[in-house]
């Protein structure tokens, strides 16, 4: 029999993270909410809308304040730097038509908002040169800013509304991928970020927590995407995926503030993500980040590479070695030490070592260090097919061996460590064993070098002053009181 409003709301008071079975979960109708009838608390989906509609921008220290700009400017850098890509050009052009209140990033064009959430999300994440979080896989939580810009401009919402949504898309994203690793059942990470977003993109339509709730299911039910998505010969889809992720989320949170239920609950029942895609797992959600609570975005990381996280460490070691062997020539091998999902995504497959798409290259390890050691650095321009098929680096490629070291697993404080040894000629062995890179939390980037980048990835686009412009207004978001305005400045012609 339903429990009725008055129980769930005082069983909802109470409420402190428990380890989630998943089953002997009550009814939900479509106005109440499933609570578990063993340990008399709400479902995680209830626990996590709560915390979204309970943080305040007030809650956000000036240092989580500051983090959320850099991580923003960085995002519109690497959306910015793409808009020429073909695959983001299909995007775009698919919504261009249209009409709705949210900016498509480098347009003076607006679309509705899960359309820019997809338009503009494929763009941030085509470069593989976004952030990054390492829990028990690694995920792009700037993938959801996207979805955040677009509902904030669709909804008229304050920049404090704004940052505390990115803010909390962190949050959630990171947390949810702390507690559970989906890549080992064959789905791929965009999965943690449907809740992230339908959560942000609740918060700034001003859900109640019961729509809030069937946002979180309806954008996970029927969105769990595979990882095929990343194996093998990769295809244009890597650098889309997660775009169309937010844009479901999106779509799903418009659905539950229209009236519609979603499956429930979602984490826990019967099929649910604990029982299909996750397994069994606990999320202290009273552990989030908050007032005087840490927030997750201060362990994310920034890319000073276009490619994925797990070689970044990688070129860093490897241009140190190639300085000290002088020629490439005295080069006879080269031996890569990983991680063991450094090694199943960068290392394990035969294609790794004949890129026939850019996707591909990106997510070789032997090719980046290979072309790291060639070019001494790995810029957007490594990836063009004349410099993924060079037949010189292909046969440099042979020479290369990579695999993994246990003793590398597990470091703590978002290491992402790679041994690179080479073996020359006259016998002499050079190695190089780097955990972080440039950017990442135990190296962070300061406001000079985020701008750096920023100016990178927007080149000749703009004239200087004008990218001037738009950084300072990027630094000075938070006392912006025209989002619109500030999203139209980015255009390119």
């Amino acid at each position: 029999m339903p429990l009725s409003r008055r129980t769930i709301l005082r069983l909802s008071a109470g409420a402190s993270a428990l380890p989630l079975a998943t089953k002997a979960f009550a009814a939900q109708s479509s106005s109440t909410l499933a609570v578990s009838a063993v340990s008399g608390n709400p479902v995680l989906a209830r626990r996590l809308a709560d915390y979204a509609l309970g943080l305040r921008y007030e809650d956000l220290d000036a240092a989580t304040v500051e983090r959320v700009k850099v991580h923003l400017i960085d995002a519109l850098g690497c959306g910015i730097g793409a808009l020429e890509e073909k695959a983001v050009r299909i995007c775009r052009d698919i919504v261009l038509p249209v009409p709705g209140p949210s900016t498509i990033i480098g347009t003076n064009h607006r679309t509705t908002p899960d359309f820019a959430a997809f338009a503009n999300g494929a763009a941030i994440r085509f470069l593989d040169f976004n952030d990054t979080y390492v829990g028990k896989f690694a995920i792009h939580p700037s993938d959801n800013i996207a979805p955040c810009l677009a509902v904030a401009e669709a909804e008229r919402a304050t920049a404090h509304e704004l940052i505390t949504a990115i803010a909390l898309a962190y949050e959630v994203n990171c947390r949810l991928t702390d507690a559970m690793d989906i890549s080992t059942r064959g789905w791929d990470p965009p999965v943690f970020g449907l809740p992230a977003v339908a959560l942000a993109a609740g918060r700034l339509m001003k859900l109640t927590p019961e729509q809030l709730t069937h946002a979180i299911g309806l954008a996970i039910n029927d969105h769990i995407p595979l990882a095929l998505t990343r194996t093998g010969d990769l295809s244009e889809w890597k650098g889309i995926a997660v775009a169309e992720a937010g844009r479901n989320a999106v779509f799903a949170t418009r659905l539950a503030r229209a009236g519609l239920t979603g499956p429930a609950p979602i984490f826990e029942g019967k099929s649910g993500v604990f029982d299909q895609v996750s397994g069994a797992a606990t999320v202290d959600v009273g552990s989030f980040g908050g007032r005087d609570k840490p927030f997750r975005i201060h362990q994310c990381s920034l890319k000073a590479y276009p490619a994925v996280i797990y070689t970044q460490t990688a070129i860093v070691a490897a241009l140190e070695v190639a300085r000290e062997a002088g020629s490439l020539e005295r080069i006879t091998a080269i031996d890569i030490a990983t991680t063991k999902r450094g090694f199943q995504r960068t290392g394990s497959e035969p294609e790794k070592w004949d890129p026939k798409t850019r996707e591909t290259a990106d997510h070789s390890l032997a090719y980046i260090t290979a072309r790291a050691m060639f070019d001494g650095d790995i810029t957007n321009a490594s990836f063009a097919e004349e410099k993924f098929r060079d037949p010189a680096v292909l046969a440099f490629m042979r020479k290369i061996k990579v695999a993994e070291d246990p003793a590398l697993n597990g470091r703590k404080g978002g290491a992402v460590p790679t041994r690179v040894t080479a073996t020359l000629s006259d016998g002499q062995r050079i190695a190089r064993e780097v955990d972080h890179a440039p950017g990442f939390a135990a190296r962070p980037m300061n406001r000079s070098e985020v701008e750096h980048k920023f100016r990178g990835n927007v080149g000749e686009r703009w004239p200087k002053a004008r990218t001037d412009a738009n950084l300072q207004a990027l630094w000075a978001i938070d006392q912006t009181n025209d989002l619109a305005s500030l999203m139209g400045s980015f255009a390119v012609s």
